[in-house]
Order: C-alpha cells, then sequence, then structure tokens
C-alpha cells in the first residue's frame, strides 16, 4: 500500500522534472534566483500591503484635513477674512490656495492610466469624502509635480495644489531600489561565475568526448571549482595512462611482428632452396601452403591487436573511400554495387576505415554472390550521423548468434580466422560509431555502421 501511495508523488515528481532546463547553467541558475525572488516578492507583497497602505493613507488622510479645514473656515468666516486664511494656510501648511468667489465645478479630469499600481489616489478620495462636506475633484494630470483639489463651497471655489511629495514616502524608493539592485547584483554575479563554471565542465566533456572518438586534442587545462579541476587532473591522468598503454602496445606488436616474421621468412626460403622431389612434392606444397596461411594469420592478428595505430583522423571524403574500397573488393573477384550522395565529409582515420569496410566485403564475398554497399547520411537526436549498409544474398545468420559473431575466432568458416567483424567493430567503435548485423532485404545479410558527422 504504501509502494501504491508513493507512485503518484514519483510521477509528479518525474511532471515537475521534464518541465525544468535541460542545461546546468540554466537549472543552476534558477536555483539560484528563484527563491530569491520569491523571498523578495513576499517581501514586497508585505510592505506594499501593510507598512506602504498604512503610510498612504496616513499621509492621505493628513492632506484631506488640511483641505477640509481650509474649506471650512473660508465657509464660515466673513468675505474680508478670506484673504487672511488663504495667507496664512499657504504659509503655515505648505499649500497654493487659490478662491474663486461664486464660481462652480468644472468637468471632472480622467483618473490617470499610471495610478492603478499605487493606493494614493484611492486613499486620498476615500480620505476627501471623510472629511469633506462638500462636493469636490483632484487633478492629477495637469501639473506632474502637483495635485489639484477644488472644492465646490457654497460662496465659491476653493482651489489647493498639493505638492506631490505630500502623498509620497522616499521608504518606496529605498525599498523598491533594494530589491531590484539586490536582484540584479545577485543575478550578474550569478551569470558570471556559473558561466566560469559551465565553461569548464563543457570542455571536459569536450575533451571526453574527443578522446572517446579518437581524436588526441591533448590535456585540458583544469580550471573552475575545486572537483571541476579534480575531474580534469583525473581525466588528463586517465588520458596519460591509456595513450602510454596504446603505445606501450603498439611497440611489442612491433617487436612481436618482427619475431613471428623471421622464423616464418626463413621457413619460406628453406622450401623454395628444396630439390624438387615428386615423392616429397605434394607435401612440400601443403607446407608452403600452411607457411602462407600463418603468415596471414599473424598479419590478420596484428591488425586486430593494433587496432587504428598511430593514425590520426582528419577531414575524409566518404563517397570516395567507400568507392575505393569497392574498387579494391571488385578486384578481388567481388560483384559489388555501390550507392552513394556525391558528397559527405567526416573526420575519420581512412585506412583504419577501409580496413573496416573491406573485412565486411571480404566476409560478405566468401558468402554470397552479389553485394550492395550503400551510403547515406541520417540524423538522429538532432545530431547527424553518417550510414553505411553492407548488404549480401548470402545465408546471413541466425539474429541468437549476431551478438558472437563479433566475437574473436569465433567463425565458423575454416577459410576465416574469425577477426574480421571484430577488427570492424572494434575501428567503428574507436571512431564513436557502432556496428550492427541485421536481416538483408537481399534475404542475406547486414552489416550497417553508424558514424557520427
Amino acid at each position: 500500500m504504501r509502494g501504491r501511495a508513493n507512485r503518484p508523488d514519483k510521477r509528479l515528481l518525474r511532471r515537475l522534472g521534464a518541465l525544468l532546463p535541460r542545461g546546468l547553467f540554466a537549472r543552476t541558475l534558477l536555483i539560484l534566483l528563484l527563491p530569491m525572488v520569491i523571498v523578495q516578492g513576499i517581501a514586497l507583497q508585505l510592505f506594499y500591503g501593510g507598512h506602504l497602505d498604512v503610510i498612504s493613507r496616513r499621509l492621505s488622510g493628513g492632506l484631506a484635513g488640511d483641505v477640509a479645514f481650509v474649506a471650512h473656515l473660508l465657509e464660515h468666516a466673513p468675505p474680508s477674512a478670506h484673504a487672511d486664511i488663504l495667507r496664512e494656510g499657504n504659509f503655515r501648511l505648505g499649500l497654493a490656495l487659490g478662491w474663486e468667489p461664486g464660481g462652480s465645478l468644472g468637468p471632472v479630469p480622467q483618473r490617470p492610466a499610471w495610478m492603478p499600481l499605487l493606493p494614493l489616489e484611492g486613499d486620498l478620495d476615500r480620505s476627501l469624502r471623510e472629511r469633506m462636506p462638500f462636493p469636490f475633484d483632484a487633478d492629477w494630470q495637469s501639473d506632474p509635480q502637483a495635485i489639484v483639489i477644488r472644492v465646490q463651497v457654497p460662496s465659491g471655489v476653493l482651489s489647493v495644489e498639493a505638492p506631490r511629495k505630500r502623498l509620497f514616502s522616499t521608504t518606496l524608493y529605498v525599498f523598491v531600489l533594494w530589491l531590484v539592485g539586490s536582484a540584479l547584483l545577485v543575478g550578474v554575479v550569478s551569470v558570471l561565475f556559473l558561466k566560469n563554471q559551465v565553461r569548464a565542465i563543457r570542455r571536459l566533456a569536450g575533451a571526453a568526448e574527443d578522446f572517446g572518438l579518437g581524436r588526441d586534442s591533448g590535456p585540458i587545462k583544469p580550471e573552475g571549482a575545486r572537483e571541476v579541476r579534480q575531474a580534469a587532473i583525473a581525466f588528463n591522468a586517465m588520458q596519460g595512462r591509456i595513450l602510454r598503454f596504446v603505445a606501450q602496445r603498439t611497440e611489442m606488436l612491433a617487436g612481436i611482428s618482427h619475431d613471428l616474421r623471421t622464423p616464418l621468412t626463413r621457413m619460406r626460403l628453406t622450401l623454395a632452396m628444396l630439390p624438387p622431389d615428386p615423392e616429397t612434392e605434394e607435401d612440400l606444397a601443403a607446407l608452403a601452403e600452411d607457411v602462407g596461411e600463418m603468415e596471414r594469420l599473424v598479419e590478420t592478428y596484428l591488425a586486430f591487436a593494433r587496432g587504428e595505430g598511430t593514425e590520426q583522423p582528419r577531414p575524409t571524403d566518404l563517397p570516395a573511400l567507400v568507392a575505393e574500397v569497392a574498387e579494391k573488393a571488385r578486384r578481388s573477384g567481388a560483384k559489388v554495387a555501390v550507392s552513394a550522395p556525391p558528397a559527405l565529409t567526416l573526420p575519420a582515420r581512412a585506412e583504419a576505415l577501409q580496413r573496416a569496410l573491406g573485412n565486411l566485403l571480404d566476409n560478405a564475398r566468401r558468402h554470397a554472390g552479389r553485394i550492395e554497399l550503400g551510403l547515406a547520411a541520417t540524423e538522429e537526436g538532432g545530431r547527424p550521423w553518417a550510414e553505411i549498409t553492407v548488404d549480401d544474398d548470402g545465408p546471413g545468420i541466425p539474429a541468437a548468434r549476431r551478438a558472437e559473431a563479433f566475437r574473436p575466432f569465433a567463425s565458423g568458416s575454416a577459410s576465416g580466422t574469425g577477426l574480421g567483424l571484430a577488427i570492424a567493430r572494434d575501428i567503428v567503435r574507436a571512431h564513436g560509431g557502432e556496428i550492427l548485423l541485421e536481416e538483408s532485404p537481399m534475404r542475406g545479410l547486414r552489416a550497417r555502421i553508424r558514424l557520427p558527422v
């Protein structure tokens, strides 16, 4: 029951994870900035809904009280005292007061479009209605520095120009600037820091991919955080150990090749120098054939163990390479039809790739009559690939035995060494690709090679 109850939670987490950005830079930036934005939003809401609202109501109430007080004095004082009231109001209250005896209110100006986010207009209107017993209107647009309030007193119209700063608190500007400034500062620092860290990780990933494809780009410079530097140092050490191992293996195989070829050459020369004898002629021919088979076996084994040797990748015209391999196979007696695009270039070890294709064509030639060699450009996962297919009309290989066919010396043919497919797969994988055995449309075997472009 507990396991079933946890399944919806896991599905929800997977769905939420699918909504997150894929890149490390975007995810880390989101982790850093999202909590800060949420906290600042809550703080702004508390400030806007609490402190700012209280301050706005108090400031609006004070201004509304001053205007109502002046209007009350003008209504109840004799006309001879109006000038003194206006003069004292201008001086004591900091307001620009005007009086129009017998005047009336005109049309009320429309509500400004820039005020909806602030409570100032609503608070001032509410305070004036609470304290003002006379009709009034407030003009927020005529003067950008002041608010014009006109009050319809029974004996005339009182006009008041109040500075806008009487309704604003500098705390609002300081708080907003602090929120925006801190967010921008943290965002800029986070972007600069993360770019440096992600650049180091990307460089490490690129070096690992190049090394996996056989491109020796040399050691990378450790940079970034301590863990990233440790990973770069470990990668350089691993790369050096692998290169030393390959170099030592190549040197050892060169010595083995020399040591094995020398006695085989002596044996072949000895057989050639023996006087002809009808009684031993047949045995000597068989022995010479065995020596030749041993030489071919040694060369094939060394090619398998050597892999791609010291050849460096370079831009390779794949259609030309395929055509050249097909022509060599035709000279060996194979019937090969080729289909390829006019141009397709990728970085590859041309000699090693020719060896791999040659092995596939040689296997097909020994077991089939017709061979079709195809080349095409494909795309998968947003990445371009080159696909080479070798189809034949031979007996093929059962699906259950196709994986075993890549094992060294797994050939069931008496004429083969069992290394052709193993060498081909070793070379293709060193290029970052893969080789598969499938059923051919020609009812035989298909060998399909996929190489990254």
